[in-house]
């Protein structure tokens, strides 16, 4: 069998790229050693950025609807309801997603799946890389399938989303350096039957321990994340779920009563990432490359968007629009964002677990009865929600990102979110290629093909004001994953022609 692209992995990095390939038009095999999409709920949390790159594909309404908006979340400390903080809006006006969305893996997987058998393709299920070499234009992986015969699937390049033991990474001897936190986490999945509602982020305020739950589609459903206390010597697997009912009403110290327990799990937190995300035509993304604690509900969306980074890049090059060179930006834009991942999960989980007495009086004693306050204030939302959605997610400095003049936002910064005449700019820019914007002024006659360029025009508004910094004409150079490539107030064909010959097709 031969193919464009071979994933090795069905979770939902490795479904999410296939989504993307098939938007660009990309031939893909994808393989799981797994019978189907994941029953279990997992990762919860879907952030603004991911519903964006879906809203691209027609997928982000559906999530929305399998989900659950955290509105608001309750703190408590000391068995009593201390605070509460109004959630639903947080990033309004900075994404059409101005929220957090709480959706079950197994059912986001599904999603996902189903587009992919919708567009006439399917996952390999049962099926296992055993090994792979790579030749000059092409890598070789040796497969077993469901029936245990092996055979061989030759394509161009290969991916390994497949999870935080990953072969493909281990095959390629990629570093994946880092630490373990010494705690034992706990997820649980259960109906409850307590006082609170279910319209909330429920989360209990420790000196040293974390403990939340979090509201899942159904009446009584929750998601139940905390972790042991210092001490706990038992290894993963090992642990009985009373152990962790015990746990979560001794932490809690409220009255609650679970009634079913749907699914639960015990581990141990590392964070790592890898020193490179590619080795030759072989590309990892996801927990493959990077794994972290849980804080912030960050993993599973930094994977999509792994894919996302990924996917245009291996379009452009296979069709010829490209050189392989362009491929290496992946690397030079991906790995910093691991980095930064592992350090500022890290530090989170430390502001609501590290038992400083200092910080843990402030974290249960000051912070929940100014917490309402807090976040109604605009300069609070506007710190808060880019860095928890991804939306501030950049890649400035790059080799993609080029910038001439004085603005507010630069090369390598997300395309920002406003509407125009009550329509969202986003609307513009769902097809797979480049979109030219000339702001306050006509774009120029460059001669780039239609299939890798599309054009607008923009009028300077006060909102394009406010944002961008300037009242004065402007281009945009807006990259296919929706990042801005170019922003200047040269508005020449030679400026635009320059980028696509040295940024993209050199």
């Amino acid at each position: 069998m031969k193919t464009d692209v071979l994933i090795i992995g069905a979770g939902p990095t490795g479904l999410a790229l296939a989504c993307q390939l098939i938007r660009y038009g990309v031939e893909f095999v994808i393989i799981d050693k797994k019978e189907t999409t994941t029953p279990y709920s997992k990762a919860v949390g879907v952030q603004a950025r991911t519903l964006e790159i879906y809203e691209q594909m027609g997928l982000a309404d559906e999530l929305v609807a399998l989900g659950t908006i955290a509105e608001r979340t309750r703190l408590f400390a000391g068995g009593k309801l201390r605070g509460e903080a109004q959630f639903s809006e947080l990033g309004k006006g900075l994404s059409p997603y101005p929220f957090v969305l709480i959706v079950e893996q197994g059912k986001h997987e599904k999603l996902l799946y189903d587009h992919i058998r919708s567009h006439g393709h399917d996952v390999q299920w049962q099926a296992e890389l055993l090994t792979f070499e790579q030749a000059e234009h092409e890598v070789n992986a040796e497969i077993r399938d469901a029936h245990g015969g092996a055979r061989t699937i030759t394509a161009k390049y290969m991916v390994g989303g497949d999870g935080a033991k990953s072969p493909v990474r281990r095959a390629l001897g990629l570093e994946f350096s880092g630490s373990t936190f010494d705690r034992m986490f706990y997820v649980a999945d259960v109906d409850i039957d307590w006082e609170f509602g279910h319209d909330a982020l429920q989360v209990f305020l420790m000196k040293n321990s974390l403990l939340a739950f979090f509201p899942m589609t159904g009446e009584k459903q929750y998601r139940i994340v905390g972790t042991f206390p210092e001490g706990f010597a038992k290894d993963e697997g090992e642990v009985l779920y009373d152990e962790i009912e015990e746990q979560i009403k001794t932490d809690s110290e409220v009255e609650l009563d679970i009634t079913k327990v749907n699914w639960f799990s015990t581990y141990r937190v590392h964070t790592r990432h890898v020193d490179k995300f590619s080795v030759g035509r072989v590309f990892l993304a996801g927990d493959s490359a990077h794994i972290h604690s849980p804080a912030g509900g960050q993993g599973m969306n930094t994977g999509i968007q792994d894919g996302y980074n990924l996917a245009w890049k291996l379009s452009f090059v296979l069709r010829g629009d490209a050189s392989d060179i362009l491929l290496s930006t992946y690397n030079e834009e991906r790995l910093p964002i691991a980095r930064l991942l592992t350090r500022t999960t890290d530090r989170f989980f430390g502001l609501v677990a590290d038992p400083s007495p200092l910080l843990a009086f402030a974290r249960i004693w000051v912070f929940p009865y100014i917490a309402s306050f807090l976040f109604s204030l605009e300069v609070v939302k506007r710190f808060v929600f880019p860095r928890i959605s991804q939306i501030m997610i950049n890649y400035r400095g790059r080799a993609l990102s080029r910038e001439s003049g004085k603005f507010s936002v630069h090369a390598g910064d997300r395309m920002p979110y406003f509407l125009i005449d009550g329509e969202s700019v986003y609307d513009g820019m769902r097809d797979a290629k480049f979109h030219l914007i000339a702001f306050g002024d006509e774009v120029p006659e460059v001669s780039i093909p239609d299939e890798m360029l599309d054009r607008g025009e923009i009028p300077i508004t006060p909102e394009v004001i406010r944002i961008f910094g300037t009242d004065q004409p402007f281009l945009l150079l807006v990259r296919p994953d929706n990042y801005i490539g170019l922003i200047s107030n040269d508005m020449s064909v030679e400026m635009i022609s320059a980028y696509f010959e040295e940024a993209v097709t050199s």
